[in-house]
């Protein structure tokens, strides 16, 4: 049975007991929401994989209340301590060498000799990781491959009955993954966009960074968000649609003045349930944060697949069309 806590002291306390017993929480942050167990506990972080059923080889992301904390269990060289000063608490996630006494459970690292790490900007994450005291790693509270959570109803649609606790404190405000940075290499690189753009990270370093190519197929992913089949609803996703098919869905960005169904006529008149727009204004960070939400709504039997307009691939853009590429890969048919 899954119990759902109110966000208050005394729900952050039953869930930090919970964590600090070697059980996994369901709980909030700024990007999705989280599957977070303690990160210094073998049989903790299996029961992660176990409820996902999460492949061992994709890592898990180790999140911290302060970044002084990471150095006790990363390498932190100038670059990650410039990053992390600029970018903490925020979404921003760095992969770093592995401290050979860190003591974190091999299955958050997956064997690697690097581990990704990030200190949340949430106030339940925040309250909940202080409260243990512990680190704590947490992939999106999912099943494995489908659309990450953005709302407790979201957990509860894949892992009710599967964990003790979902701590619920409304939506997620950003709605997509954090920004992840590879620091264990020569060069800086890129690994998953997020809310903190290349750009943003380019500016703050003052040179230009790799960017990891997401469509090259990888036995070891480095961090979450590597695998080339990811966030994907159980009915298929088409991209960059110019019109709509029969039985499909639509998943809208900006006007559809000029958006048509190939059987005639206007997309105005498909049920409101079967159209749904991330953002009339085009606003990329509006689509961003109703993204998994909608994805979420269209997948219902009704539909036979999700056509989604054209998003810009340009800022936020880039990482709202990175999930939907993962998305449309893992349903392809």
């Amino acid at each position: 049975m899954t119990q759902i806590l109110p966000y208050n002291d005394a729900s952050i306390k039953i869930a930090a007991k919970a964590i600090s017993d070697g059980d996994v929480v369901a709980f909030p942050t700024e990007t999705v929401y989280g599957l977070g167990a303690n990160a210094l506990d073998d049989k903790a972080i299996a029961k992660i994989f176990e409820i996902k059923k999460r492949p061992q080889h994709n890592p898990l992301i180790v999140h911290f209340h302060d970044k002084n904390i990471v150095e006790h269990y990363a390498e932190m060289n100038d670059t990650a301590r410039q990053l992390a000063a600029h970018f903490w608490p925020r979404p921003l996630t760095l992969v770093l060498p592995l401290r050979s006494d860190s003591g974190l459970s091999e299955l958050c690292s997956a064997g690697l000799k690097t581990i990704a790490v990030r200190v949340p900007a949430h106030r339940t994450a925040q309250a909940l990781l202080k409260m243990t005291g512990l680190p704590i790693a947490a992939p999106s509270a999912n099943l494995s491959g489908t659309v990450s959570a953005t709302s407790p109803v979201h957990v509860m649609k894949t892992l009710k009955g599967r964990v003790p606790y979902v701590l619920a404190d409304g939506f997620a405000d950003i709605g997509l993954e954090s920004t992840i940075i590879d620091l264990s290499t020569e060069t800086p690189c890129l690994l998953r966009y997020g809310s903190i753009t290349q750009k943003q990270i380019e500016d703050d370093l003052g040179r230009k960074i790799d960017v990891f190519d997401s469509a090259q197929h990888i036995k070891k992913p480095k961090s979450p968000g590597q695998l080339l089949k990811h966030y994907a609803p159980s009915i298929p996703v088409r991209l960059n649609a110019v019109d709509v098919e029969e039985g499909e869905a639509l998943l809208a960005f900006g006007s559809t003045k000029f958006m048509g169904l190939r059987s005639g006529g206007h997309v105005s008149i498909m049920p409101s349930a079967s159209k749904l727009n991330l953002s009339e204004e085009g606003d990329l960070y509006e689509a961003a944060s109703n993204l998994f939400k909608m994805l979420h709504d269209l997948d219902i039997k009704d539909h036979s697949a999700i056509a989604v307009m054209p998003i810009p691939k340009m800022g936020l853009g880039l990482a709202i069309n990175d999930r939907l590429e993962r998305a449309a890969a893992a349903t392809k048919i």
